[in-house]
This record gives structure tokens, C-alpha cells and sequence, in this order.
């Protein structure tokens, strides 16, 4: 199981319907795919395609182990620049530049958008375009958010308030990492419906509809920022529960 569940890491992201760790932590662009904040139905479900494509390797319409392997080979004979079935240490030096090429280009690509995004979020609140933003601008911005989440929310100010003090900090560092993919390869164990460590299309598009209805606890058809987070804390809390159990059952012995 442990090799299915490392297999699918990448595919679980797709599951977790945004509650977890960022998607695009890899350059890729997440399930919001017109930037607005909330994810939608259609947003996710063809998010979760890409995501299955993408997993699946061999394109046999299941992701397993064999995909691991598949994507094992595939690796090897990118790197393997001459076709020999060796590697080389200049062949491996080559990957290794590659590789820091490529991120380098994200981390670029990443603080493009990023100011991007500001420089949009600045343009919407200089209304009159004078360059800088009055009290009166930040006021009326302020209340305008309010005004868009009580309408999502059908006007349910208690809701909004109990969540806004759900909300938390996210995960951090490698420890925080570790309990994000921990909650995935859960989410991944029950898509395998059938027990034979094998996600097949059908299995992985309805444990995507699945937590997607979860997630969408207004069921207005569109996951917002808020309920992202409530549905991020809640699985941290039932991983963190689990975790406690497993030491206590492990102190007890």
C-alpha cells in the first residue's frame, strides 16, 4: 500500500478538491482556473481529469503501481541522453541542471503572477486612479467583500463569523508537509473502493464529486476561499486525532 499511496501523491491533490496544500506548488495552474477565488463544479471536475491524465502513465485507465514504474522508466530514459541504458556522471550532471533550471524558471514564473495579482488587487481599489489609495477606497473595498460572502453565505453573518475563527494557520515546513500527504494518501485509500490498490477512472471522479459535495457545505455548486479552509481544518483535525490514537494504542503496548 505504501507504494500505491507515494504512486498517487501527486493524483490525491486532485481529490482534496483544494482543501489542502496549495495545487500549483508545482507551477501548474490549480483547480481555480479563472482566478476568482472559488472553485466550481466544472473547475474540479476538469481539473481532476488533468490531474488523472496525468497520473496515469501507461493510459490504462487506473493508477497503481504499475504507473510508478512507467513514470520510473520514463524518468531514466529522458536522462539517459544517448539511449545506452546507462547514466553517465555527465548524463546525470545534465538532470541535475536541468532540474534547478526548471525550478528557477517556476520560482520566476510564481513572482510574475504574484505581482501580477497585485497589481491587479491595487488597480480595483484605486477607483478614481490617483496612484494611491484612500481610507474611503480600503473602506468601500472592505465592505464590498462583505457584501460578496453574505451573499454566498445567504446572509448567515454567525456562519460567516464561525468561520472566519476556524480558520487558522495553514501547515508549514516539512512536519506540516508530512500531515498534508498523510491526509491525501487517506483520501486515496478511500477512493480505492474495491481494495485493490488501484484507483480506476470511476472510482477517482467520484471521490472527487464526493468531496466536492462535502466541501460545498452551502451547496450553492462553487467551494469559496472559506469553505477551502474549513474543510483543510477539518481533515488536519481528523489526521491529528488518528495520529494521537496510533501513540496512544503504541504507549499502551
Amino acid at each position: 500500500m505504501r507504494k500505491l499511496t507515494l504512486t498517487l501523491s501527486a493524483a490525491a491533490l486532485a481529490l482534496a478538491g483544494g482543501a489542502t496544500v496549495a495545487y500549483s506548488q508545482d507551477g501548474r495552474h490549480g483547480p481555480d482556473a479563472d482566478g476568482d477565488g472559488a472553485v466550481t463544479r466544472a473547475e474540479a471536475t476538469a481539473h481532476a481529469a488533468q490531474m488523472f491524465a496525468r497520473m496515469d502513465v501507461n493510459s490504462d485507465g487506473a493508477i497503481n503501481a504499475a504507473d510508478r514504474e512507467a513514470r520510473k522508466a520514463e524518468r531514466f530514459a529522458k536522462m539517459d541522453a544517448n539511449g545506452d541504458g546507462e547514466l553517465t556522471q555527465a548524463e546525470m550532471q545534465a538532470a541535475r541542471e536541468a532540474r534547478r533550471a526548471k525550478m528557477q524558471q517556476r520560482r520566476a514564473e510564481r513572482a510574475e503572477k504574484r505581482a501580477d495579482r497585485a497589481a491587479e488587487r491595487f488597480a480595483r481599489l484605486d477607483t478614481d486612479n490617483s496612484g494611491g489609495i484612500s481610507q474611503a477606497e480600503m473602506d468601500a473595498a472592505r465592505e464590498k467583500r462583505g457584501d460578496m460572502r453574505a451573499a454566498r453565505k445567504g446572509g448567515d453573518g454567525e456562519m460567516r463569523k464561525h468561520r472566519r475563527g476556524k480558520r487558522g494557520h495553514g501547515m508549514r515546513g516539512h512536519r506540516g508537509m508530512r500531515g498534508g500527504m498523510a491526509m491525501m494518501h487517506g483520501m486515496l485509500r478511500q477512493a480505492d473502493t474495491d481494495g485493490d490498490k488501484s484507483v480506476t477512472r470511476a472510482e477517482f471522479d467520484a471521490a472527487v464529486a464526493s468531496h466536492f459535495a462535502q466541501t460545498d457545505t452551502d451547496n450553492n455548486g462553487s467551494i469559496s476561499a472559506e469553505e477551502r479552509k474549513a474543510a483543510h481544518e477539518a481533515m488536519k483535525a481528523k489526521w491529528q486525532a488518528k495520529r494521537e490514537e496510533r501513540r496512544a494504542r503504541r504507549s499502551a503496548q
